[in-house]
């Protein structure tokens, strides 16, 4: 897609006209996820994001990719104290001490699962049996900030030893993962991702 097509088609207003946060909106939100790794990056990264906009999580990604050795969990869950302080001193990403080390033991929360269940990707989406659920909003105000189902997979996830997923933090990963649609009725991506959501 061209930058002078993106320009005219109608999209989500929060992703405002900057280059790369369009790109993502009509790229990757919404589009159903169901790779385990995948799925703890974008996790990890949205609770990176509490306080902050995703922007800003978003402008520093390859930053965090490079600093976590590309967020697989396996090595993650090794970082010892003294990488921890590296990462607190890497003006790359997002220092906070507490979502570094969040990240360090749902790394270990997600090694757990991998091991004794059928994987993260099936104990997520085992909760929408699968499916992603369709939403038809057709303002940003009627978006929920959280639903009855966000807080059940964040008791859930907190329970397994995952960090910094509130409900909140897990609706915003739920509707980035493609978990839920959505995407206003009036956004050229609600139609194409329900189409996806069909496929899989």
């Amino acid at each position: 897609m061209t930058a002078a097509t993106r320009k005219k088609i109608v999209r989500c207003p929060w992703c405002g006209d900057d280059p790369l946060y369009v790109a993502y909106h009509d790229d990757e939100w919404g589009v159903p996820e169901y790779d385990d790794r995948a799925l703890f990056e974008k996790l990890i990264l949205d609770g990176f994001q509490a306080g902050l906009s995703w922007i800003t999580i978003l402008r520093k990604r390859d930053n965090f990719r490079k600093a976590f050795d590309d967020f697989q969990p396996q090595k993650i869950a090794r970082y010892a104290p003294k990488k921890v302080e590296r990462l607190m001193q890497d003006a790359g990403i997002v220092r906070n001490r507490a979502k570094i080390e969040g990240a360090v033991g749902s790394a270990r929360a997600w090694l757990d699962i991998m091991e004794k269940d059928r994987g993260f990707s099936h104990l997520l989406w085992d909760h929408l049996d699968g499916k992603p659920k369709q939403n038809n909003f057709k303002r940003r105000g009627q978006i929920p900030a959280e639903t009855p189902l966000s807080k059940t997979i964040s008791k859930d996830l907190a329970g397994r030893g995952f960090k910094f997923v509130g409900p909140t933090i897990v609706y915003a990963f739920m509707q980035a993962v493609g978990m839920v649609n959505d995407h206003l009725m009036a956004c050229h991506r609600h139609a194409a991702v329900a189409k996806l959501a069909k496929r899989t």
